[in-house]
């Protein structure tokens, strides 16, 4: 990797929950990876946001820790390759994260 590649790209579409099925609204200030409704996510990046990942399998939501800086910290894992990633969780949006969800993932955390 050069020092010219960029390590985030903003990709703020909506789009339709494949675990879930529900319309997933655009978050508006960065991209959105996953579901509010059911926290799943797909495995479609290999940087944020820049959609070049050719996996495409669904991601499961493992775990949550709470930060005191960042809010939620979601654990996803790849249920086609196993990959694990984490991203924030959205809590502070038109169209939050389930609260509730976030918290039982967190019994999860080891």
């Amino acid at each position: 990797m050069t020092l010219e590649t960029k390590r985030f790209t903003k990709n703020d579409s909506g789009f339709v929950c494949e675990h879930c099925g529900r319309e997933v609204p655009p978050l508006g200030y960065t991209s959105r990876n996953h579901c509010p409704f059911c926290l799943w996510s797909k495995h479609v990046d290999v940087l944020p946001g820049d959609r070049a990942c050719a996996c495409g399998g669904l991601m499961e939501p493992v775990s949550c820790i709470p930060d005191s800086r960042r809010g939620y910290i979601l654990t996803h894992r790849c249920v086609k390759c196993g990959f694990t990633g984490r991203n924030k969780a959205a809590v502070g949006s038109e169209t939050p994260d389930d609260l509730s969800l976030l918290i039982q993932l967190t019994a999860n955390n080891k």
